[in-house]
Protein backbone atom coordinates (compact mmCIF):
# COMPACT_ATOMS: atom_id res chain seq x y z
CA UNK A 1 0.00 0.00 0.00
CA UNK A 2 2.08 2.58 1.02
CA UNK A 3 6.10 2.76 1.08
CA UNK A 4 7.40 1.80 -2.28
CA UNK A 5 6.68 3.75 -5.27
CA UNK A 6 5.65 1.89 -8.60
CA UNK A 7 7.62 2.76 -11.63
CA UNK A 8 5.28 2.90 -14.50
CA UNK A 9 7.72 2.43 -17.43
CA UNK A 10 7.22 5.69 -20.14
CA UNK A 11 7.64 5.30 -23.69
CA UNK A 12 9.42 7.53 -26.21
CA UNK A 13 9.84 7.81 -30.13
CA UNK A 14 12.33 5.49 -30.19
CA UNK A 15 12.81 5.28 -34.28
CA UNK A 16 13.50 9.24 -34.09
CA UNK A 17 15.24 9.46 -30.66
CA UNK A 18 18.22 8.17 -28.73
CA UNK A 19 18.72 7.98 -24.93
CA UNK A 20 21.95 9.30 -23.92
CA UNK A 21 23.62 11.07 -20.69
CA UNK A 22 24.83 14.54 -21.79
CA UNK A 23 27.98 15.10 -19.70
CA UNK A 24 30.10 17.94 -19.40
CA UNK A 25 33.84 17.52 -19.51
CA UNK A 26 34.01 20.80 -17.16
CA UNK A 27 31.65 20.45 -14.47
CA UNK A 28 31.18 16.54 -14.67
CA UNK A 29 27.33 17.61 -14.19
CA UNK A 30 25.49 14.92 -16.21
CA UNK A 31 21.62 15.11 -17.53
CA UNK A 32 19.29 12.28 -18.68
CA UNK A 33 17.75 12.84 -21.96
CA UNK A 34 17.06 12.20 -25.65
CA UNK A 35 18.60 13.58 -28.64
CA UNK A 36 16.87 13.49 -31.92
CA UNK A 37 18.87 11.36 -34.41
CA UNK A 38 18.30 13.98 -37.56
CA UNK A 39 18.64 17.40 -36.02
CA UNK A 40 20.94 16.14 -33.20
CA UNK A 41 18.92 18.36 -30.68
CA UNK A 42 18.82 17.32 -27.05
CA UNK A 43 15.72 17.25 -24.57
CA UNK A 44 16.49 17.01 -21.10
CA UNK A 45 14.70 14.83 -18.76
CA UNK A 46 16.58 14.98 -15.65
CA UNK A 47 19.77 15.72 -13.79
CA UNK A 48 21.70 12.69 -13.17
CA UNK A 49 23.28 13.51 -9.23
CA UNK A 50 24.23 10.04 -8.91
CA UNK A 51 24.46 6.00 -9.82
CA UNK A 52 20.23 6.14 -8.14
CA UNK A 53 18.97 9.02 -10.89
CA UNK A 54 20.66 7.49 -13.92
CA UNK A 55 19.07 3.93 -12.73
CA UNK A 56 15.81 5.59 -12.03
CA UNK A 57 15.65 7.39 -15.79
CA UNK A 58 16.85 3.94 -17.45
CA UNK A 59 14.16 2.17 -15.13
CA UNK A 60 11.22 4.74 -16.20
CA UNK A 61 12.03 4.62 -19.77
CA UNK A 62 12.22 0.65 -19.81
CA UNK A 63 16.69 0.83 -21.05
CA UNK A 64 19.06 -1.43 -20.34
CA UNK A 65 22.26 1.06 -21.40
CA UNK A 66 22.09 4.70 -22.06
CA UNK A 67 25.00 6.19 -24.48
CA UNK A 68 27.10 8.94 -22.86
CA UNK A 69 27.68 11.92 -24.60
CA UNK A 70 29.94 15.06 -24.14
Amino acid sequence: MFGRKKTVVKSYDKENLRPVLKCSICTGEQVAGFMDKRTGKFQEVMLVAGREDLELFKSMYGLDDVEKVY
